[in-house]
């Protein structure tokens, strides 16, 4: 015990013996004692409270990998609608005939976009035939 013998130890009881005297040396060993297995209890419960967070943290981190696949957590708080926000449609086949119009006003758009492109092409290959 700390590099000390059986010898170290006996010269070290007996000075205690003749400084403290023999009354109160019982006492001082019990409370010297209690004390240090109160210091043992403290610090297994402070090792076992740091165990239980890295297990904590290990079990947060991989749930978080395996639900969505990113290192850190999701900030749901950004994709929340906003509480004073209405909804625009009050049913699904409104949304649907909303949907119905914007492709078909798409569609209208894109079809003189086709037309000027067919006739560039075809413009394109009758130059290629004068050449020819």
């Amino acid at each position: 015990m700390f590099g000390m013998g059986m010898p170290e130890l006996i010269i070290i009881l007996v000075i205690a013996l003749i400084v403290i005297g023999p009354k109160k040396l019982p006492d001082l060993a019990k409370a010297l004692g209690k004390g240090m297995s109160e210091f043992k209890k403290a610090t297994q419960e402070i090792k076992e409270s740091l165990n239980v967070e890295e297990e904590f943290k290990e079990v947060k981190e991989d749930l978080i990998d395996s639900v969505s696949g990113l290192n850190e957590p999701l900030d749901l708080e950004h994709d929340k609608p906003p509480d004073d926000e209405t909804p625009k449609y009050d049913d699904f086949d409104e949304m649907l005939d909303d949907y119905d119009q914007a492709k078909q006003k798409e569609e209208e758009e894109s079809e003189p976009l086709k037309e000027e492109m067919t006739q560039k092409d075809s413009g394109a290959s009758t130059e290629k035939n004068r050449d020819d």
